[in-house]
């Protein structure tokens, strides 16, 4: 069902690109148009292949979680695509209109949003036998958007005697005792042809988190992202190309920002902090200042909501996450990875370190300017919350991607772009 879904969404994206070309053609009807006939079937071309590959790489990215249709991947296809749709154009000085190709991709990337908003009215959504104790985890899994939890089941309890509906998947708590006759019956139904899989991996889809009572060691963290070395490695080579191409864009919004900074309120505009980075190494991460000046002067605090400490502007710039755009200088420094957990001040390093099982584990990898816990929890402002958030963090350790990454990046795109989502 699940790779139905991204089949029909990738058919869907395509048709909105006709749709678009259409409008476009609508706009600019002497576009391909003169003395002579132009041929502008290779634009055409391009924008078809471009529109492929943003598919491919969204497709790719779902990785092993449950699709939705996604305002933040509608961007990132329709990025990709114009994108090399330019760099086509650019490269083989193909015939084309600065018009027509300016509406063609706003009416592309505004059908692509449409056709989503109508398919989230009734999302995908997965059957699932939850057999395992873990109130909580099972209590997560009930409320995942995507997962419709028929039955939780005792493990070491009786087997149900009804029937579930086809489809359905067993998911199977692997460190669970079963009592004999569930047991039997387990292995009854996964030789009737029966979805079998493990709980935990189940979890993991649904709720992109990683249970963190199941970890042993950490071996299931580190093995992973050892396999993954190669990109893992990759990353800061991509960082430095991906910043110095955007600079044309995020440095004059920077200074744009640094100068309603200093007009607002008193104070620099540039706010620095020691932070925790790979391998808990401390280094300065940047930020524009959001609140007023000398806020942390009685010592390190979590930033609540409605925090009285915040100025005029910085309450609009957290909103939209544009003030940690200083940190693309700290990528360029390789403090920070565009993509990664997000470092922490080190006196709460310190006292997490000691308080929460794993914690130290997300310094595996380098933090970075945004990530998978930030674009689905948002702000922690208590020790509950950073459990809760270091399990989006730990899922991301175990799964990093360049999928992953994009999706990240798209996500995030999203959020500064319209200010939804945002935490």
């Amino acid at each position: 069902m699940g790779r139905r879904f991204i089949i029909s969404t990738a058919i869907l994206d395509l048709a909105a690109l006709a749709v678009a070309v259409l409008v476009g053609l609508a706009f600019v009807p002497d576009f391909g148009q003169g003395v002579e006939p132009i041929d502008v079937a290779p634009l055409f071309g391009a924008m078809v292949g471009g529109a492929v590959v943003g598919s491919y790489v969204s497709a790719r990215s779902w990785g092993e979680g449950a699709p939705r249709p996604s305002y933040g991947r509608a961007v990132s296809i329709v990025s990709i695509g114009v994108s090399l749709t330019a760099l086509a154009v650019v490269t083989s000085r193909m015939y084309w209109s600065r018009p027509f190709f300016v509406i063609t991709s706003m009416a592309w990337l505004g059908l692509a949003l449409a056709h989503r908003a109508y398919r989230r009215r009734r999302p995908w959504a997965e059957s699932i036998v939850a057999i395992s104790n873990e109130k909580e985890l099972i209590e997560d899994l009930r409320s995942a958007p995507h997962a419709n939890l028929v039955d939780a089941l005792d493990p070491r309890g009786e087997p149900p005697t009804r029937p579930f509906p086809p489809g359905t998947v067993m998911a199977v708590d692997l460190r669970a005792v079963l009592s004999d006759t569930m047991a039997q019956y387990i292995s009854s139904v996964h030789l009737a042809g029966r979805s079998m899989r493990g709980f935990t991996s189940v979890y993991e889809e649904h709720t992109g988190r990683l249970p963190i009572v199941h970890l042993m060691e950490g071996w299931e963290l580190t093995e992973p992202l050892e396999a993954k070395g190669v990109y893992v490695n990759l990353k800061r080579a991509i960082d430095i190309v991906l910043v110095a191409l955007t600079a044309p864009i995020w440095l004059p919004l920077c200074g744009l920002i640094a100068l309603v900074i200093r007009l607002d309120s008193n104070g620099p505009a540039i706010f620095a902090q020691e932070r925790a980075g790979r391998g808990g190494k401390p280094f300065t991460l940047y930020k524009f200042r959001t609140m007023v000046d000398e806020a942390d002067a009685n010592g390190p605090q979590f930033a609540l909501p409605g925090d009285d400490r915040l100025t005029r502007v910085g309450s609009g710039l957290r909103r939209f996450r544009v003030d940690e755009l200083p940190q693309l200088w700290n990528v360029l420094k390789g403090d920070l990875s565009l993509v990664g957990p997000r470092p922490e001040q080190l006196p709460f390093v310190d006292r997490f370190s000691q308080t929460i099982p794993f914690y130290t584990h997300r310094h595996l990898v380098r933090p970075g300017v945004t990530g998978w816990a930030q674009v689905n929890f948002g702000y922690a402002d208590n020790e509950v919350d950073t459990v809760e958030k270091l399990s989006y963090d730990l899922y991301y350790l175990k799964h990093v991607s360049p999928w992953l990454d994009i999706s990240i990046l798209g996500k995030s795109v999203w959020t500064v772009l319209s200010g939804f989502g945002a935490q």
